[in-house]
């Protein structure tokens, strides 16, 4: 199969909508997940919640929730005639190797890797679902701000509470989360569907889930029933989480976050966050997963998304990050280099 048929079906794939559609959904309802042997619904498994859907719902939607299935049929139509105009122009590329660099950034060594396509019938605008147009609502006067990327540093002050990028090179406290091996950029909680390695594998016993992460192996110890909460001066990456079960859903509610990250989308530290996800098996293959993001120092209205996780037949293998976190180093090692460079030119 050529790439840019690959990519026409990867992300065509999401946008199908069925004749059948509504009455999945009515299946869904009816859908009773199986038991453990303790007799709480099975979300046991790995469960992949890559998505091509925007978090954030387009200002022409509206309050719409779900694309249209001629809205559907004129995306495939947009993506396909994009798929060829990228084939036609390959063809007829040519390659000179003594042609100047355009520009200084390489890329990403792993763009290969990158699945960005969900699965799926039901199309929505956004992932977002509250506030209803399906928008980030305002953020607090005064709530912190940061910006991180793959490109330049964006100047700004320790601590860097973003995942990707960095203000500088100074040390390794001047880059984001994900580059120090701390936090994963789609790690969570909450779940964020992103670039790649987004899976999550469960675990279940009967006072315990286990959450484990595949992007930086970070296993989430969820304590249920009525257990004591941790104090509020212990503090955690991946905050304090209990939960309980309301009908067949497992409810999470996650306090206690150490305030050294972001509480959503580049604004806020999350210190005062209060994350409440909910985990409903509907059908054999699909997990609904659902979270509501609530910190009043942040945000003036709380988040709720949606997020569809698909079975996944595989295993997750450990993400070994600080193991082989060599791109730190070089990191540090090239801006070291480029110092004395610039300072043997100065003094010549």
């Amino acid at each position: 199969m050529k790439l840019c048929q690959l990519f026409i079906f990867s992300a065509v794939l999401p946008l199908a909508i069925t004749a059948n559609s509504f009455s999945k959904a009515q299946q869904a309802e009816a859908y009773e997940a199986p038991r453990t042997e303790y007799g709480q619904p099975d979300l046991q498994g790995v469960w992949n919640f890559s998505s091509n859907t925007p978090m954030q719902r387009n200002r022409r939607f509206g309050e719409q929730e779900f694309l249209s299935a001629e809205e559907v049929a004129e995306e495939r139509a947009r993506v396909e005639a994009a798929a060829a105009a990228a084939e036609a122009a390959a063809a007829i590329l040519v390659v000179d190797p003594d042609a100047p660099e355009e520009g200084d950034n390489p890329g990403g060594y792993n763009d290969f890797w990158f699945e960005s396509a969900g699965i799926g019938d039901l199309v929505r605008t956004s992932h977002i679902v509250y506030p209803k147009d399906g928008r980030i609502p305002d953020a607090v006067e005064g709530a912190q701000r940061q910006y991180g990327g793959l490109g330049p540093d964006i100047p700004g002050t320790r601590p860097v509470r973003y995942v990707v990028g960095g203000i500088a090179k100074d040390g390794y406290e001047d880059r984001g989360l994900s580059e120090r091996c701390i936090v994963g950029f789609n790690s969570g909680p909450p779940f964020v569907p992103s670039l790649y390695n987004n899976n999550v594998q469960i675990f279940q016993s009967k006072d315990t889930a286990v959450i484990m992460t595949e992007m930086i192996h970070d296993a989430r110890i969820v304590r249920l029933g009525d257990k004591p909460a941790l104090t509020d001066d212990i503090r955690m990456w991946s905050g304090d989480s209990r939960g309980w079960w309301e009908g067949d859903s497992l409810v999470v509610e996650t306090k206690n976050f150490n305030g050294l990250r972001q509480t959503f989308s580049s604004t806020g530290s999350n210190l005062d966050m209060v994350l409440t996800e909910r985990f409903t098996r509907t059908a054999y293959d699909t997990v609904d997963y659902e979270f509501t993001i609530d910190d009043p120092s942040t945000f003036t209205d709380r988040i709720t998304a949606v997020v569809p996780m698909t079975k996944v037949a595989g295993q997750i293998y450990e993400y070994a990050c600080h193991e082989g976190n060599y791109g730190m180093t070089n990191i540090l090692r090239g801006q070291r280099a480029e110092e004395r460079m610039a300072a043997a030119e100065a003094s010549e």
